[in-house]
């Protein structure tokens, strides 16, 4: 069997273990990403425009400083000058939450503001608070709408995963780096890291299209009421 072959065979139960690990960094940061972000989308849409100008500054900051360096940031920076203890794991949770945040923040924005205003105006006709309107009128119809932007927010998060082996926490890219620096199979290595993704972002898009057809309602769409 050639060696690249052996490479791949022994350190693959290795790579899927890390998988596992990237799997849970992803997770984290959609749901961190995802309370964050509905009410900042929330603020966007209804919120006093001083409130609009602040969630604008942080979309803008979190949308505009690479992921590297937000990593390197908080682990190194804040978490050492503020003497917090987190682990890498921790802080690539947060971080690639937070940036996801800002992102998730305007899928949930475009979606609220794909619906029907009269909706709104409806709801506060029949007495109800706007905190309710939103929360029962709004909100469901704008999650629904927005599963297909999770779709590319997960595909992005998957891929920005990989950069967190930077910090030293490990998932995939980080054992593939190690394993191929002690065998020399850099080739094969970092192409079987390169199908597990592939394979990881068919699996969680397949995933989120299948939501996407079960939720669906027959005939609805965000101006065919």
């Amino acid at each position: 069997m050639p060696e690249s072959l052996i490479a791949i065979k022994d350190a693959l139960p290795y790579l899927l273990r890390g998988s596992l690990v990237t799997l849970i960094v992803v997770a984290g940061a959609m749901a961190l990403g995802l309370t964050i972000g509905v009410p900042l989308a929330v603020g966007q849409v209804y919120g006093r425009p001083a409130l609009r100008r602040v969630i604008g500054v942080y979309v803008w900051f979190f949308r505009g400083i690479p992921l590297l360096v937000l990593l390197f940031l908080f682990y190194f920076g804040l978490c050492t000058a503020l003497d917090i203890n987190l682990s890498a794991f921790t802080v690539a949770i947060i971080v690639l939450g937070l940036i996801s945040s800002a992102y998730q923040s305007q899928i949930f924005r475009g979606a609220i503001l794909s619906l029907p205003e009269g909706q709104f105006k409806a709801a506060r006709a029949l007495g109800m608070s706007d905190l309710k309107a939103i929360s029962f009128i709004v909100l469901p119809q704008a999650l629904r709408l927005s599963i297909p932007g999770w779709s590319n927010e997960y595909s992005i998060l998957l891929k920005d995963s990989a950069v967190t082996y930077a910090l030293g926490v490990a998932e995939i890219m980080a054992r593939a780096h190690f394993v191929a620096t002690r065998t020399y199979q850099q080739l094969p290595l970092y192409l079987t890291a390169g199908v597990i993704f592939l394979v990881l972002t068919y699996l969680g898009t397949r995933g989120l299209r299948m939501l996407e057809e079960k939720v669906r309602i027959p005939g609805y769409s965000a101006h065919g009421l």
